[in-house]
């Protein structure tokens, strides 16, 4: 590390490393929520110091930016290029007064996020000008707030698509076309991967406009599912797979109080999509497999012929999946803007409860003494008892 990394807001702590356990596919889902994907490099970070061989990046929004940046580097650059994103983005003036209490911080929250939307974030948008009601009828220009051209920028500086594209390391980002309404996941193992791709994932209306592919629009793959984790459960895979799900929005809170607190929750529950429904059914998925593949087994020849019975026998559980599910909780002064509030203070909160999410994860016992289990999914929710979820805020 240089001099001058060394002294960058988003340093290395320190942890002590784990290791995985061998005949492992590592896969990591990130989820779409904006500012908060800060918290996703953390997670990485920690991630990378017990997992030195990650197969497979899926993510929807800026957790495709987050993937795309993973899978665009080489693995001793990994971490410096999500740093460089994230130190870019939260670049703009500082507002004065840093709060020393709640209400302070939220007033400062919100200065910030106004800010965002006032004048764009760098390196990542700008207010068109003139605005979209002056813009010409049919154009993207008329359908979006905001000209994106200086993510293309900062994406085809900070991401080797050719290394992308080598089949180093899987790369899937989901997006959904606008005519159609259908959700599309664009997946280097099937396809070549370019910034476009990218810049679908994370084109949410009517903030950016739809980004064109081949001749199709495409907008921000959360308006259907925020995240990628049902898509990687049902690609086929022979090895065992340990699959950390990153989400952004928790879909379990308190009643709100407050007509701010209603839109912060509805946020919340829209967003986090059903991650654990899907893990819930990915398991009842297997079990009827399996059944079905032991009253196949069990039944005469002559029936094994059957179209019933060959419908039956396509039915195929697949390798261990163990999902390690990982969850940013909002802090008190955080409220509906905290996926679009990009101060240094608050990028850097969240990429430190990252950081100390996944290692209170990889450090549990339950994690470390885990063994290999039999075909199915299982699910490993460790951080509700984190040092960053427990301790005070401000």
């Amino acid at each position: 590390m240089t001099s001058s990394q060394s002294n960058s807001p988003f340093a290395s702590r320190g942890a002590r490393s784990t290791q995985a356990k061998a005949g492992e596919d590592c896969i990591l889902v990130l989820q779409g929520g904006g500012a908060l994907g800060a918290y996703q490099g953390g997670v990485f970070e920690a991630l990378c110091e017990s997992y030195g061989d990650i197969a497979w990046v899926a993510g929807i929004s800026i957790g495709a930016i987050n993937a795309a940046l993973i899978t665009g580097n080489s693995a001793h650059q990994r971490i410096e290029k999500l740093r460089e994103f994230w130190q870019l983005v939260s670049s703009s003036a500082v507002l004065p007064g840093i709060a020393h209490g709640v209400t302070d911080r939220e007033t400062f929250n919100e200065a910030s996020a106004t800010r965002s939307m006032m004048f764009g974030v760098p390196g990542f948008f700008a207010p068109r000008f003139p605005p979209a009601p002056f813009q010409p009828r049919g154009t993207l220009e008329a359908i979006s707030y905001y000209d994106t051209a200086p993510l293309l920028q900062t994406l085809e500086r900070l991401i080797d698509f050719d290394l992308i594209n080598s089949g180093s390391m899987r790369l899937s980002v989901g997006a959904v076309n606008v005519r159609t309404g259908n959700f599309e996941y664009f997946d280097s193992a099937k396809q070549r991967i370019d910034a476009r791709h990218i810049m679908a994932s994370g084109a949410l209306p009517p903030g950016f406009a739809p980004v064109e592919i081949d001749g199709e629009h495409y907008w921000d793959g959360g308006l259907v599912s925020n995240t990628p984790l049902q898509y990687v459960l049902d690609q086929p895979g022979k090895r065992r797979r340990v699959v950390f799900q990153v989400d952004l929005f928790a879909a379990t809170g308190a009643l709100p109080t407050t007509l701010a607190e209603v839109t912060e929750r509805e946020k919340d529950i829209r967003f986090s999509s059903r991650t654990r429904l899907n893990t819930t059914n990915e398991m009842d998925r297997q079990v009827i497999a399996q059944a079905a593949q032991r009253l196949i087994a069990r039944l005469p020849p002559e029936l094994r012929d059957d179209p019933d019975v060959l419908a039956l026998s396509r039915v195929h559980g697949v390798s261990a999946v163990e999902v390690v599910h990982l969850i940013y909780r909002s802090k008190h002064y955080e409220s509906q803007s905290k996926d679009y509030e990009f101060s240094r203070v608050s990028v850097q909160e969240h990429w430190d409860s990252g950081r100390a999410d996944m290692a209170h994860t990889l450090h549990d016992p339950r994690w470390l003494d885990r063994q290999p289990g039999a075909n199915g999914v299982h699910v490993f929710d460790l951080t509700s008892d984190s040092p960053s979820s427990t301790r005070p805020i401000l």
